[in-house]
């Protein structure tokens, strides 16, 4: 009698089949071959593959510098004449309720500003080494959160989603555009020494593949665990597993075909791109190839600013290499992040310093090589400080006005966009909501934000939610 094969022994009987589609991939990976291109110019399976945005772009990869808790706004970058008249009276206007209710006086800046540059762009003393950059920078003065406590305001800023669960923008910019680089994640995240409230779901991949989501670095020589192999093992033999490995995967797509294997190819992915980091990772985080005048720059020669000018540094590299996103934290100088509910002057002193050379290092070096140009370097916090003070020598809280600064990948150096009230405190020209930023860094990226859709819970999901307009005025 003759009996027909059932559509799971078929696909059993035809394993090596799939390992040779697997082998095809891996190949291509080296140059060898190349799988079918999708229409948006990305392969089907490759989660790293490059891709085309929606149309030109200005911007090919970006670098966050995140200011954890947020620096006070008329202290760096909006200065506000009027505080000094009102210094130490009760505050002439309607306070807001926002994180704590110790409201103080009016609280006068304790840093000078100066006209920087031939734009004449106003900077605190806090930031002598930014100010040389100041033609550089596109000011965004009348930002605005919706969140006044920090795990919501990261999410918010990081993912356009006041709660955890939401991807976020390094991990859309990854899905949207893929990656340059072979041997390195595609979002990375430089951690020089604290992580934001709110973890690491705030650089997630939430309902993205997991591919997707931020890959940590920690400071220093290690930056990866378990990235040495393990001793007494020839390169002959490691070589052998990894064949092996490659096997064994196959023959697990083959059994589950038909079904949702997005998981299974995305671990793959990542055990093929955690191989190749084992010598990718070392020759990035090495720095002795570079001039004594490159360290100096970053201010690797001061341990002040080493911490966070090594990180500057290497983020430099990564964008040489076509690493698509990356982020930078602060580093932990003794306080509370920029969060200074008291001991302002000491706080954004001890933290501007360790960020500020390195700073203005970075925007230096990536123009003098050619790389500013293509690279969106983004400054700011999830929210800014009061007006007023909290206690006698601190600042509360201030999602409603604030500053966040933009350089190169297309913005306008030398700019200031919108404005806050005459304290600081209210944005009232020109708002700027967290979508917004998101959609204008999307556009610098060369995508049209409302089209950067993925499809979950029954709907097109994206970055912006149902919100978002470009900055016209901040772009060249």
């Amino acid at each position: 009698m003759r009996r027909f094969l059932s559509r799971r022994e078929v696909l059993v009987r035809t394993a090596n089949g799939f390992g040779a589609v697997a082998l095809a991939a891996l190949l291509a990976d080296d140059g060898r071959t190349a799988p079918p291109a999708d229409d948006r110019g990305g392969t089907e399976k490759d989660p790293f593959a490059p891709k085309k945005p929606h149309f030109p772009a200005k911007a090919r990869s970006v670098i966050l510098l995140f200011m954890d808790g947020g620096p006070s706004q008329v202290d760096t970058f909006d200065p506000k004449p009027l505080l000094e008249k009102y210094h130490g009276q009760r505050f002439p206007a309607k306070v807001e309720p926002t994180q704590f209710n110790n409201i103080g006086n009016t609280l006068a800046s304790p840093w000078k500003f100066h006209k920087s540059g031939q734009c004449g762009l106003p900077v605190s003393e806090l930031f002598p080494h930014v100010a040389t950059c100041a033609d550089e920078l596109a000011v965004i003065r009348s930002m605005v959160s919706n969140f006044s406590e920090h795990s919501n305001a990261n999410y918010f800023f990081h993912c356009g989603f006041g709660q955890q669960g939401r991807p976020s923008m390094g991990a859309w910019v990854t899905y949207g555009l893929g990656s340059e680089c072979r041997d390195l994640p595609g979002f990375v995240v430089l951690n020089s020494g604290m992580i934001p409230p709110g973890g690491m779901d705030c650089f997630g991949s939430g309902f993205l593949p997991a591919a997707y989501q931020g890959s940590l670095f920690r400071h220093g020589v290690n930056p990866i665990s378990d990235l040495v192999p393990p001793g007494g093992e020839s390169a002959r033999t490691r070589e052998a597993k990894r064949k092996l490995l490659r096997r064994l995967d196959a023959g697990n797509l083959a059994r589950q075909a038909g079904g949702d294997t997005d998981p299974l190819e995305a671990a793959i992915a990542n055990y093929e791109l955690s191989f190749r980091m084992q010598n990718a990772v070392p020759e990035l985080t090495d720095l002795t190839r570079e001039t004594e005048e490159t360290h100096r720059l970053y201010g690797l020669d001061d341990p002040k600013t080493q911490v966070f000018g090594r990180q500057c540094l290497i983020a430099r590299r990564m964008v040489e290499k076509g690493v698509r996103f990356i982020e930078l934290l602060c580093p932990n100088v003794g306080h509370d992040r920029w969060d200074q509910h008291g001991n302002l002057k000491r706080g954004h002193e001890d933290n501007a310093r360790a960020v500020d050379r390195p700073i203005a290092g970075l925007l230096k070096d990536l123009k003098r090589r050619g790389l500013l140009d293509s690279t969106l370097v983004i400054w700011g916090g999830e929210f800014g400080r009061t007006p007023m003070a909290q206690g006698s020598d601190g600042r509360d809280h201030n999602p409603f006005g604030f500053t966040v600064w933009l350089a190169g990948g297309g913005t306008k150096g030398g700019t200031v966009y919108g404005a806050t009230d005459e304290f600081g405190y209210h944005a009232v020209q020109d708002k700027v909501q967290i979508h917004d930023l998101h959609a204008t860094i999307l556009h610098l990226l060369g995508f049209d934000h409302t089209k950067l859709t993925f499809r979950f819970g029954g709907r097109d999901m994206r970055l912006t939610d149902v919100h978002g307009e470009v900055v016209k005025g901040v772009l060249a």
